[in-house]
């Protein structure tokens, strides 16, 4: 196997691929080539697609990178030849027939209700006053009023896209547990890291880790990088 030099990055929704750019510059500084998909997040199918057409334009091996909804995606579009490895970061890691739809049906006792609105035509959007304290609690506060202003429409379709076979059954991955997050319950994030088998680390942080902890972030996936090197 090719040493890895190649990093993809996958949102999830409610935002854009620009929450990226901190880890993105740990990246790139550290020798990395790193690529920003940016999801249409109407439906699962159509982010598969937008991915996969950024690991068709590689040279080479990656890891395939997914935060959030981003995990699903990553799941489904992992079995690209091109991907080497997976990193979930405070991730769904769906198994067969699964997707986000079914995977927060039934939420553990007592864990926090993210404040996701009734759909509008077919989209969905999290209430602006309490978007920050429940995706965002790290960031600084001019910057997650940003990012609930600037919301990306999450389609209804994307949730419910369900996972035909899933890359982790096939590909060494590897997870970041945000303890903090109030988006995913850091149960469930255990829980579906320990089912896929995946290397795990954990750290403080809120759902949006990969904008607050960037060198954090940009670290477990670099050790996913160089933990397939090492076994090149």
């Amino acid at each position: 196997m090719a040493t890895i030099k190649n990093v993809v990055l996958v949102h999830g929704g409610f935002v854009d691929g620009s929450g990226w750019q901190g880890v993105y510059d740990h990246l790139s500084a550290d020798g990395y080539k790193v690529a920003v998909v940016q999801n249409p997040t109407l439906s699962l199918a159509g982010d598969v697609a937008a991915t996969r057409q950024v690991l068709d334009g590689l040279d080479g091996p990656a890891v395939l990178v997914g935060h959030s909804y981003g995990g699903v995606v990553i799941t489904e579009a992992g079995s690209h030849p091109n991907v080497a490895a997976l990193a979930y970061i405070a991730a769904f890691a769906p198994d067969t027939g699964e997707s986000v739809s079914s995977l927060i049906a039934d939420p553990p006792p007592g864990a926090p209700v993210p404040p996701i609105l009734p759909p509008q035509d077919g989209f969905l959007f999290l209430d602006r006053d309490r978007f920050a304290a429940s995706f965002a609690a790290d960031v600084p506060e001019k910057l997650a009023a940003f990012m609930s202003d600037s919301q990306v429409p999450w389609g209804v379709e994307a949730l419910a896209g369900a996972v035909s076979e899933p890359a982790w059954q096939n590909k060494p991955s590897w997870y970041l547990v945000a303890t903090d997050d109030h988006m995913i319950p850091p149960a469930a994030q255990r829980a579906m890291s320990e089912r896929a088998k995946a290397i795990v680390s954990e750290t403080p942080g809120s759902h949006a880790i990969y904008v607050s902890r960037p060198a954090v972030v940009a670290a477990v996936i670099a050790q996913a990088a160089q933990g397939i090197n090492g076994h090149a």
